[in-house]
């Protein structure tokens, strides 16, 4: 699995909402508008497929604290940004980036919370995994099971029972020849 932050953008801002934000703690001085939190646009890569997933910074924190209870975590990008300036805004970026990267590099085995962070879907949690519980502890067990369909149902063993009539069954030879010789391809 890949993960990366090729971008974020900021919710709606509090001067769209009629707000304003004091200069100051106790909201003396002159008013400025602020703009909204960031929204984080995380790329996931796996088995081919690519999806998105927007996170606000205070969800990546939430997932840090819940990680950091069972398994070693990389260090986080601050909670407090002191200005709002690009600059700083795109080390934030960054740093979750190399964050997420971090947990997938380190870790065998991704925690089930860590999964659903991402909007991933997964095999049924190993022990190490179950440990860390769930991201959305509400979710039933029974929603992280897979169900197995068959995929493949023959009425009868093909090399066992002689053939019905003198012509090949051409199906049941490429599905076998596929599935026991792979490697050998047709030329």
């Amino acid at each position: 699995m890949e993960v990366y932050i090729p971008s974020f953008r900021y919710e709606e801002s509090d001067l769209e909402r009629g707000y304003t934000v004091g200069a100051g703690r106790g909201g003396t001085g002159p008013r400025e508008p602020r703009e909204g939190p960031q929204v984080f646009k995380i790329e996931v890569l796996m088995n081919g497929r690519k999806h998105f997933v927007e996170k606000r910074y205070s969800e990546f924190h939430a997932l840090h604290k819940k990680l950091k209870k069972c398994i070693k975590t990389p260090e986080i990008p601050s909670k407090h940004v002191r200005n709002w300036v690009p600059k700083v805004l795109e080390q934030r970026r960054q740093g979750l980036e190399t964050y997420l990267q971090a947990v997938i590099l380190e870790n065998e085995e991704l925690p089930k919370l860590f999964l659903d962070f991402l909007n991933v879907r997964h095999l049924p949690t190993l022990p190490k995994a179950e440990s860390c519980g769930s991201f959305d502890e509400t979710e039933s067990e029974e929603s992280s099971k897979l169900s197995h369909q068959p995929v493949l149902l023959f009425l009868r063993d093909p090399y066992v029972l002689p053939a019905a009539s003198d012509f090949p069954n051409v199906v049941i030879e490429g599905v076998l020849h596929g599935i026991f010789y792979p490697h050998l391809q047709p030329r």
